[in-house]
């Protein structure tokens, strides 16, 4: 599903100021502004974080198409005449193409549990409207921001229906960074399929294996995530659309949630999204966005533990292991001439912090909720929407600028292969335990190969060495 486009539509030039009303009295509006008296306040109230609405164009998306599902419906009921349906459908329709981004200007962190977030959208698409019906901007008894945008609606149903979206969006865009990486860790297994090493546990000599099998193992633990995340998705598709303030549906019209509901899922291409059964416990859960925490914790975790297995692998080049070579990027030092840095894996490592860090934050937000309604849903979406950006981003840029330029040092691989007394393992049930475990301790000490001192003692003839040293014998793969 796609909820925007990157197309805008510029504000027409325009100087001084306009004055609306709301409850607390006269607001003073730029006169070109789309947003009204309610953006503005929230804009003096919450200046938090720097970031926002602007800079997160799927919830702005999903804003539109859940207020444009919303018009029709009410349409559809007899609650709204056409022209307003129609105008407001078509702002709608314009903000889902990129149109007006540069309005949605509260910042992301907002107390109201999103009503300043909601506010804002509806005060855009009703001035857009307005223009839309031959009417200027701030002309509300034409077309009202809360009368008509907003009728049937409430920030408790509308902000978490759209955040379940935006973040559906965020998903999508991972799915295909994660396909991606998953693919050139495979490319990567196939190319080393025959490149054998030694691999080790608790950064100790273990036993043989290939480095495809490595790289395959990556491929192998990036699919997993996916069907994790792929079993989360369908949470985010139940909806408590149509119960506006806590559940009960007052004010909207009857059929309305069922129209809203069928229009969404026109209009945004997802036959799944269904409404809860329960809308009274649906707005004040927040458990779909505590679970998705936990998996994106998940792939952050195993994403970085990726990431320090390939700093590893090229660590050195000379005094490390220096199995793999990494694409240099730039230069890693000020002051150490020819010195490259594994800068990308680090980078990606950084964004797994954040991302575990955010799950801190989306749980104690989460937890916070009290009675009908969770007033912290904006930290939540920030902190969701952000490590989903950031992930996506960062799985790009390793993928494309680390893994695909990966190569092999075949012959450093080979040597410390015969070297290692870590091969004695494969040779085990052969020799005996107490056999291996001497010449293991002896090659350790001596610095002798163990396959010289068991052909020397003639320990095993060299047809069964060579047999029970092959990479398929060593690797558990079928003979090359």
């Amino acid at each position: 599903m796609s909820l925007t486009s990157g197309s805008r539509h510029t504000a027409p030039p325009d100087h001084g100021y306009r004055t609306e009303h709301d409850m607390l009295g006269d607001v003073d509006v730029p006169a070109d502004a789309y947003y009204g008296a309610h953006t503005a306040r929230a804009v003096v109230n919450f200046p938090l974080t720097g970031e926002t609405l602007a800079a997160r164009p799927h919830l702005i998306g999903a804003l539109a198409v859940v207020k444009c599902a919303a018009a029709r419906a009410n349409a559809e009921v007899g609650a709204l005449d056409d022209a307003r349906a129609s105008a407001i459908a078509d702002a709608c329709a314009e903000i889902r193409d990129g149109a007006l981004r540069d309005q949605f200007v509260v910042d992301l962190i907002q107390g109201g549990a999103g009503t300043s977030t909601h506010m804002n959208a509806n005060e855009v698409i009703a001035n857009r409207a307005l223009e839309l019906l031959g009417r200027p901007r701030g002309e509300y008894a034409a077309l009202h921001p809360l009368d008509h945008v907003n009728l049937g609606q409430s920030t408790n149903d509308i902000y978490p229906t759209a955040v379940k979206l935006a973040l559906d969006a965020h998903l999508a865009d991972l799915f295909v960074a994660l396909a991606g990486l998953r693919g050139a860790f495979d490319c990567k297994a196939a190319e080393f399929a025959d490149v054998l090493k030694m691999g080790r546990t608790q950064l100790q000599d273990a036993v043989p294996m290939t480095l495809g099998q490595e790289f395959g193992a990556f491929a192998a633990t990036l699919a997993e995530d996916e069907q994790r995340l792929a079993e989360v998705r369908p949470l985010l598709h139940e909806l408590n659309l149509g119960g506006t303030a806590i559940g009960t549906g007052l004010n909207a019209r009857p059929g309305y949630r069922e129209r809203a509901m069928e229009q969404l899922r026109r209009l945004t291409g997802i036959p799944t999204l269904v409404s809860s059964p329960d809308l009274i416990e649906a707005t004040q859960d927040v458990g779909v966005f505590v679970q998705l925490s936990g998996v994106l914790k998940r792939v952050a975790v195993k994403l970085s533990k990726i990431c320090n297995d390939l700093r590893l692998l090229s660590s050195g080049p000379q005094a490390g292991l220096g199995e793999i070579n990494l694409p240099a990027r730039q230069a890693g030092s000020s002051i150490m001439p020819g010195k490259v840095n594994p800068v990308i894996p680090e980078a990606v490592n950084q964004i797994a912090f954040e991302v575990i860090g955010n799950d801190v934050t989306v749980t104690l937000a989460a937890e916070g909720g009290q009675l009908q309604l969770n007033a912290f849903e904006p930290v939540i979406h920030r902190s969701l929407s952000a490590g989903l950006d950031h992930l996506t981003a960062g799985i790009e840029v390793l993928t494309e600028h680390c893994v695909r330029g990966i190569t092999a040092n075949r012959d450093r691989l080979a040597a410390t292969v015969a070297a290692s007394t870590g091969l004695v393992t494969a040779l085990g049930p052969a020799l005996g335990y107490e056999t291996a475990c001497a010449i293991a301790l002896e090659a350790h000490h001596t610095g002798r190969p163990a396959l010289d001192l068991i052909r020397e003692r003639e320990l095993l003839t060299g047809a069964e060495l060579h047999q029970l040293t092959s990479p398929a014998a060593l690797t558990g793969l079928p003979a090359l």
